[in-house]
């Protein structure tokens, strides 16, 4: 492979999509981004970030500066098209593929064969095999494996297994599990990605690439499950949740995870749902896992307004609304959750909201009257109470002896 020739478009440019596109171009291949959003389009060309990831806006610069990034409304012709599309669920909780087959649609009428299509949208066991069915579908003159005499297209997964806040790092250094409808395709998949992952490479049929990364985020599931259930457990017998698990820990055998208000992001807040809807009998634990973790901000508004009650129209220090600590990610965030009904069940408080990685609320709590976007000074200063949502850094440094007469509900252990 002539890496200084190779082509990829790189369809999605979010917080997978834009990082794989930078990475592939930083070592000299000739990389367009794709996005239906022109404000991102517009970023990417002026070699500006529409998001907050670590190291990130270093290397998008850097491949602009050199022509080797550059970003498109449409998609172009290349040699190989990696498809980093949102996959949510629908109210059934199956996945709604409209992005992936929107993403086709503009993929087919470029192809003349011989490209290479990777899907790293998550997604369930066989939507890989349904892309190339669809783009065949639109291209009937293709086909997806040798023997009929057409041109073949090569389709293949390889999902994304990196921590947002971590994404440049881990998107070298992980191990990646690259599944192919052929043999073909995968060593095709496999070539593209040994270009800048520094980790083991994994070939599989693309089915099991698909399970692999449902897998692994549906054990990380049911295990925070498990610290969510004893906090909710821990605080009925009186007993301090992150006392217990840093004891029960010191097992030679055991390592509990931390309880938070819930589990957000679209991998693990999602994922497991896949694998509820691909074998719904099966599935008992799995789905008794995702219902325990989308119960907790309930529990949590529960808290919050027991300490409120104590005070007439009170105002409530809201710390964090993204999913996880230092980054600007709100996607399925439990404490947007939280928020959100926060405001609805405590109509005469005010809710003084803290996020110090977005500039402004969401479109779910812009507007809503008691909701109010202020500093961590000015929220700490007012508050009757005080609810922890995120453990952001800035949170953490915060002097605790200053409102020890404040009470508290600390969903992250960190008061």
């Amino acid at each position: 492979m002539q890496n200084s020739i190779y082509s990829v478009a790189v369809i999605g440019l979010g917080y997978i999509g834009l990082p794989t596109a930078a990475i592939l171009a930083s070592h000299s291949i000739n990389v367009i981004g794709v996005d239906v959003n022109p404000r991102n389009v517009e970023a990417v060309n002026k070699g500006e970030v529409p998001f907050v990831e670590p190291d990130l806006g270093g290397f998008v610069a850097g491949a602009v500066s050199k022509g080797n990034l550059t970003a498109s409304l449409v998609t172009p012709k290349a040699e190989a098209y990696i498809v980093a599309v949102p996959t949510p669920f629908l109210a059934d909780k199956s996945m709604d593929d409209k992005y992936i087959r929107a993403a086709a649609e503009g993929i087919a009428p470029q192809l003349v064969g011989g490209e290479l299509v990777i899907l790293e949208s998550t997604s369930p066991p066989g939507t890989t095999k349904n892309l190339g069915d669809y783009l065949i579908e639109l291209r009937p003159d293709l086909s997806l494996s040798p023997g009929e005499g057409k041109p073949v297209v090569h389709v293949a997964h390889c999902p994304e297994r990196v921590l947002p806040g971590r994404i440049m790092v881990e998107m070298v250094t992980n191990d990646r599990i690259i599944g192919g409808l052929t043999p073909e395709a995968a060593q095709r998949a496999k070539d593209l990605y040994a270009v800048f992952c520094q980790g083991e490479l994994l070939t599989t049929d693309a089915a099991t690439a698909e399970m692999a990364k449902l897998v692994e985020n549906s054990f990380r599931d049911v295990n925070i499950a498990f610290a969510n259930e004893l906090s909710v457990i821990s605080e009925k017998l009186g007993i301090d949740v992150w006392e217990l698990i840093r004891l029960a820990n010191h097992h030679p055998r055991v390592n509990i995870l931390q309880p938070g208000p819930g589990v957000g992001g679209h991998c693990i807040a999602v994922d497991p749902w896949f694998i509820v809807s691909a074998a719904p009998e099966e599935a008992n634990l799995i789905r008794q896992a995702r219902n325990t973790n989308d119960a907790k901000p309930g529990w949590v508004v529960e808290q919050a307004m027991r300490l409120a009650g104590d005070h007439v129209d009170p105002k409530v220090a809201v710390l964090g609304l993204a999913f996880k600590a230092n980054i600007d990610d709100l996607r399925e965030s439990p404490a947007v959750v939280v928020t959100q009904e926060l405001s609805r069940k405590l109509d005469a408080a005010t809710l003084l909201v803290v996020e110090p990685h977005v500039e402004e609320l969401p479109k779910s709590l812009n507007g809503l009257d008691n909701v109010v976007f202020t500093s961590l000074d000015e929220a700490l200063e007012q508050a009757d109470v005080i609810v922890v949502l995120v453990d952001h850094d800035v949170f953490k440094n915060v002097d605790k002896s200053k409102y020890a007469d404040t009470p508290v509900v600390d969903t992250r252990g960190i008061w």
